[in-house]
Order: C-alpha cells, then structure tokens, then sequence
C-alpha cells in the first residue's frame, strides 16, 4: 500500500510526496536527514493530508495531478471539497 501526503510547513508551505510508511516518513522530515532538503530547512512539519492506493503507479499519478495545483486548489482538496 502505498500513500500519498501533503505536509504543511512552519513557513505555512506545502510539500507532496508519496511513501509505503507514512509514520516513519513524517518522523523523518521531522528529525532526520532522511527527510526531503525542502522540508529540513521548514520544521516542524505536520500531516494535513493522506490518501492511500493500491500500487506505486496510482499514487505517483496522484501526486504528479496534486503538484500540478496551485495553493488554492491544495488547500481545497485538503479541506475536502475536491
């Protein structure tokens, strides 16, 4: 299972990605190198978002449709009204 997240940043930002264990990679772009570059420099990070799918492909199409949004349209989804 793999899911997708949006996080928000300290800095109010937003950062889509995609893992198979969710708790471990927000742990991660929290206190580790692991994390992306982007969200080291922007801790804390907090989950406002997730959805899960069944293999890699359909959530790398999800996350490829989401980045594609502006900051709005982000905010909507994550609202729920898209």
């Amino acid at each position: 299972m793999y899911h997708l997240y949006i996080l928000e940043c300290a800095d109010f930002s937003l950062y889509t990605g995609i893992t198979v264990d969710l708790d471990r990679r927000l742990e991660e772009h929290n206190t580790s190198k692991l994390g992306a570059r982007y969200t080291s420099i922007r801790r804390p990070v907090k989950l406002v978002y997730s959805a899960s799918f069944a293999n890699r492909s359909l959530a790398s199409k999800e996350e490829y449709r989401i980045k594609q949004l502006s900051r709005e349209e982000k905010l909507e989804l994550i609202k729920g009204k898209k």
